[in-house]
């Protein structure tokens, strides 16, 4: 059966029962009451069964998010690699994974010129090592990155359920857990590209799980998991962890010195690694791999109430389309209170990322929590991250991933204030949606999803190969020997990186460069002598790729 003849069973009187739209959404809620009815005697008690045993219940929060995305792999492999994001990330966890900051840079860089990665004074990544710590992980472990970035995933929401606890009964908490699952686990982006979010997800759950415990018994282990918290949103995001100081700072009252002590010394490692970093990549303590980069290359963009960067080298292609590209999203006019607010507004729709529709009126229930100061503090400190935020030209949801224990608290909060049969039946709705599209992805083909797509909102998870990367990779593979790949881009070329390369270059099978013309591509092949020559047109559909000749 194609999808064609499967959804004319949902026509309206096309199909055996002569249903509507109307009947179908009225057996659709049908259906969910008499779910609630069979799960209501069985699932509560074994929830708290399940929380009286907290250990056990963060072991099952972490293998859950990942046995389930496992279970998606004959639809839904590992994730191909695609953006420059992914690249300067992969060669961060590689070069970690060669237990060292940066490379050397190479003789012949100027084939390897791409977007996210210095290539002088050291061959590195623009990004600090949070998430390449997980990739790196991930590597020497599994011999794959992504598995650190699953891992990374699991500990994510394991971390809610300890968060929580400190903030809500167990049972609670574990219905937090759960729902972590439901929102950041397989069908999440963070789960199915390299950029992460989990890393800095993990670290707002060390913090906020932690300074409650501080404020009701001083105990070294809080104070040291408070610190190593804020450590880790260091080398994960730096601004944003500028933004964690701040909500940090007036939580720390109650908190006695002797432990805020203790908490700065666990955060110094992570100011030794960022220091460390810094020197070995730009050969300066205090200037970061990201503002050599703006330097140099114009980008990453600078914050709105700055001038726009100025490159000071030449920029290829690929390059000078992106530095383009973020120059138009900053713009050139200066920045105003008017366009920050309107910024901030047309932001607020990206904050369903965290939230399940229904959880909307969870939220509205959340609101009378506010007469009590900590929960006060937890609004004021969502408020802090968008705000900050809000003075950078783009967005993305992994910029806040530190609130992300805070958004489930709100949801977990308002549904107990909510409670009886209308919490029931809402939580009810977000375990159906996700039930829905998990199993849309478990059983279906590519028509299946191909149709079902559009209506699926705020899920990311890869399928299919519509850049023709994987039949690529295949035809190289079958080639024997090692291989060197010269990428000509049409003058229309989008921003999809093609060139990319391991951390030590010259050891590896494969070596991606830029096609710089005949003769300059003759010094190459120079270089690299012993290795079968390719191009490729990766702008063709489905893309060119041919030997080439001498």
């Amino acid at each position: 059966m194609n999808v064609f003849q499967l959804l004319r069973y949902f026509l309206p009187l096309r199909n055996p029962a002569g249903f509507g739209l109307s009947d179908f959404l009225e057996l659709g809620l049908a259906s969910l009451i008499v779910a609630y009815v069979l799960l209501r005697g069985g699932a509560e008690p074994a929830l708290r069964r399940l929380a009286a045993r907290p250990q056990a219940a963060m072991a099952l929060l972490f293998l859950l998010p990942i046995g389930l995305r496992l279970l998606l792999l004959p639809h839904h492999p590992v994730p191909m690699p695609a953006v420059a994001d992914d690249f300067a990330y992969l060669l961060l966890g590689d070069t970690l994974a060669h237990l060292r900051l940066a490379n050397p840079p190479h003789p012949m860089h100027r084939f390897f010129e791409t977007v996210f990665v210095l290539q002088e004074p050291r061959y590195a990544s623009i990004y600090p090592v949070g998430q390449g710590i997980v990739l790196a992980a991930g590597q020497l472990l599994f011999h794959l990155p992504w598995a650190g970035v699953l891992m990374s995933v699991g500990l994510l929401c394991a971390l809610c359920f300890w968060m929580l606890r400190a903030w809500v009964p167990d049972v609670w908490a574990l219905a937090g857990g759960l729902l972590a699952v439901m929102e950041f686990g397989p069908l999440n982006q963070w789960s199915n590209n390299y950029w992460g979010g989990a890393v800095s997800g993990i670290a707002g759950c060390l913090v906020f799980g932690a300074l409650p415990r501080l404020w009701r018994s001083p105990r070294r282990r809080d104070a040291i998991l408070l610190g190593a918290g804020f450590g880790l949103q260091m080398l994960t995001r730096p601004f944003e962890s500028l933004l964690l100081a701040l909500c940090i700072l007036p939580a720390l009252w109650p908190v006695r010195w002797r432990m805020v002590g203790i908490a700065a010394l666990a955060a110094l490692p992570a100011v030794c690694l960022t220091l460390a970093q810094n020197h070995a990549v730009t050969g300066n303590l205090t200037t970061l791999p990201y503002m050599l980069s703006r330097y140099q290359y114009g980008i990453p963009a600078t914050f709105t109430f700055q001038r726009n960067a100025v490159a000071h080298r030449p920029l290829n292609q690929e390059q000078a389309m992106d530095y383009r590209a973020q120059i138009e999203t900053h713009g050139d006019a200066a920045e105003t209170p008017a366009a920050y607010l309107k910024r901030l507004a047309e932001r607020l729709r990206f904050y369903r990322f965290f939230f399940y529709p229904p959880l909307y009126l969870a939220i509205l229930f959340f609101l009378p929590a506010l007469r009590q100061t900590r929960f006060l503090w937890v609004a004021g400190c969502i408020v802090v991250f968008a705000l900050g935020t809000n003075f950078y030209p783009y967005y993305y949801p992994h910029y806040i991933a530190a609130a992300t224990s805070l958004f489930v608290l709100l949801a977990i909060a308002g549904l107990r204030r909510i409670g009886g049969d209308a919490m029931r039946l809402i939580a009810l709705l977000c375990v159906a949606q996700f039930t829905f599209w998990y199993a849309v992805h478990l059983l279906g083909n590519d028509s299946i999803f191909i149709a079902t797509g559009p209506y699926e909102s705020w899920d990311y998870i890869n399928f299919g190969d519509t850049e023709g990367r994987q039949a690529v990779e295949r035809k190289l593979d079958a080639s024997p020997g090692r291989q060197l790949i010269f990428v000509r881009y049409s003058p229309s070329h989008l921003l999809r990186e093609w060139v990319h390369n391991a951390a030590d270059i010259d050891a590896s099978r494969r070596v991606w460069a830029l096609d710089l013309g005949p003769e300059e591509n003759a010094r190459l092949r120079q270089y690299y002598k012993d290795r079968q020559v390719w191009l490729i047109e990766p702008d063709s559909r489905p893309p060119v790729l041919r030997p080439l000749p001498e």
